[in-house]
């Protein structure tokens, strides 16, 4: 019974991919305060592709695909018709788990430098995230997703650049990536794939995370954890707002 079991286990190491690439990176801050006076940031993700094991002789050009997922949630899209003058809501979609941030930056063009099954495979696609998050059929899904993609994208929620990754030598490389002031609190997935001749040859992930700081955590985690002290510190402050514009005015 061994011997079998040892010659599929010897054909499964045959028909696994062999990677002889290594990826290395970081992300220049893995913990984004928000204070009052935050009006977005920009974060770098450095990398650098390494042979494994050591001395194996690889080498480039390689290509550098970074997805970026933001924290998950629920959105609902409804289509707006206007009938007889009077605009009303006709139908809906739910995506469940969609993420609220989504960043593809990449060191070319995506259908040039991956085959359109690896694609598909790791959701790489803002489209795809759509599709595959619809409660819906598929025709339905794709063109909601669409629209919703739009206009994710035009509140810079969803972006995609093709000159994203810039290689800083024939292995390393760095990624710019801008979040916006309104960018959701939580946790962030940073994937990075590593392609040569159009192959996947190392991949990786990380993360990093989003939160609040100072008064504005103190009040948005008291609205959802203590609501009474919440209301007494949003009367507090309604109240001393009152009174410093009565002052104001006085003078």
């Amino acid at each position: 019974m061994k011997r079998p079991l040892l010659a599929l286990v010897a054909l499964l190491g045959l028909a696994a991919p062999v990677m002889a690439e290594r990826l290395v990176s970081m992300v220049s801050n893995r913990n984004v305060l928000i204070t009052s006076n935050f009006d977005g940031t920009t974060l770098t993700l450095f990398g650098n592709i390494e042979e494994d094991p050591p001395g194996s002789g690889t080498s480039g050009p390689y290509n550098v695909i970074v997805v970026i997922n933001g924290p998950m949630e629920d959105v609902v899209t409804r289509l707006a018709t206007n009938r007889f003058g009077v605009w009303s809501n006709t139908d809906e979609v739910i995506f469940r788990r969609f993420p609220s941030f989504y960043a593809v930056a990449s060191s070319g063009r995506l259908d040039a430098i991956a085959p359109p099954e690896l694609l598909e495979q790791y959701r790489v696609l803002p489209e795809t995230q759509a599709v595959a998050a619809a409660q819906a059929p598929p025709d339905k899904a794709e063109r909601f997703g669409r629209e919703l993609v739009r206009l994710m994208t035009e509140d810079n929620h969803f972006v995609r650049r093709d000159d994203g990754v810039q290689f800083l030598s024939q292995t390393a490389y760095a990624v710019n990536l801008q979040l916006p002031s309104d960018v959701a609190n939580g946790a962030f997935l940073v994937r990075t794939l590593v392609l040569k001749d159009r192959e996947l040859v190392a991949e990786r992930s990380e993360g990093f995370s989003v939160r609040k700081s100072g008064f504005e955590n103190f009040l948005f985690t008291a609205s959802r954890q203590q609501p009474l002290l919440y209301g007494l510190a949003c009367v507090i402050l309604a109240l001393g707002t009152g009174w410093l514009a009565g002052v104001a005015f006085r003078r």
